[in-house]
């Protein structure tokens, strides 16, 4: 766990430079997307309003799950002993740069999207489309940030050469703890799929798709993808055996499902504006 990178006095959280490089990732995609689709708008106002919606969605969903734990983060931020504006600001964003839930950066994500879909007049479901490379890129590489972050991505024990060991910050410096203790670097793993995932989307979105369809299959396979990851990770198992990333990931399948047979049923596509090899 590396959550700054120290550069003389200046100290640079890493979850944010991810994110930050997950942003641009995304924004290029996107750029790329809406090119081959002849649509005009702006991917870096449209991914950064999605970006700032979805870690808001994030964190709004974590701390949901456990009302009493948001309870005592909130005392903690304002307490008799930290009343100095100041000092509440820094608490404020020593609290918010940890714990974040998939499932509520999504649905706040997907809202954005589709709000800015219409205000652009693209439509809502066709931005989605064009974003769903881009989305599956991006999350893949932001969940780099949450490993470096410390953030509560791991695995179970493992053997395997591979395996990461979980740091405590709380050592100095930070060390193993236990000291020969390897678990799964599950956000490797998820990098790995966001970029096979995106790279799937890219292609089938030179196909002339029913509009939707794209944006089901990104939901059924993402779904899917973190269904499968919580097998091998470290979370409280809740319903019937799952966790509530599990139980979000089934709902996404089952969106994404309904979304498919909706839009095949009405049938309406757009061409692609430029041939595959202009783009």
């Amino acid at each position: 766990m590396y959550p700054y990178l120290h550069l003389g006095p200046l100290a640079l959280g890493t979850f944010g430079i991810l994110m930050w490089l997950a942003a641009v990732a995304a924004t290029y995609v996107l750029h790329r997307a809406m090119v081959r689709g002849g649509v005009t708008a702006d991917a870096v106002v449209i991914v950064a309003t999605v970006m700032i919606a979805g870690v808001i969605g994030a964190k709004v969903w974590h701390e949901l799950q456990n009302p009493f734990q948001l309870g005592v983060a909130l005392r903690g931020i304002v307490s008799p002993g930290f009343t100095h504006p100041l000092a509440i600001l820094t608490n404020f964003l020593h609290w918010f740069q940890a714990g974040f839930a998939w499932f509520g950066g999504l649905l706040f994500g997907v809202t954005a999207l589709m709000w800015q879909g219409r205000s652009h007049r693209i439509g809502a479901m066709r931005l989605l489309d064009l974003a769903a490379p881009a989305a599956a890129i991006g999350y893949g590489i932001g969940r780099i940030g949450c490993l470096t972050s410390g953030d509560g991505d791991y695995g179970v024990n493992t053997t395997h050469w591979w395996g990461i060991h979980i740091k405590d910050s709380a050592l100095d410096p930070p060390q193993p703890n236990p000291p020969g203790l390897l678990v799964e670097p599950t956000p490797v793993y998820e990098l790995l799929f966001g970029l096979a995932l995106g790279w799937y989307l890219w292609l089938r979105g030179r196909r002339q798709l029913p509009i939707g369809q794209l944006t089901g299959e990104y939901l059924i396979l993402s779904g899917l993808g973190r269904f499968l990851v919580e097998f091998i990770r470290r979370n409280e198992r809740l319903y019937f055996g799952m966790s509530n990333a599990q139980v979000a990931a089934l709902l996404t399948i089952v969106a994404g499902t309904g979304l498919i047979l909706f839009v095949q049923r009405r049938g309406r596509t757009i061409p692609n504006a430029l041939p595959v090899a202009e783009v």
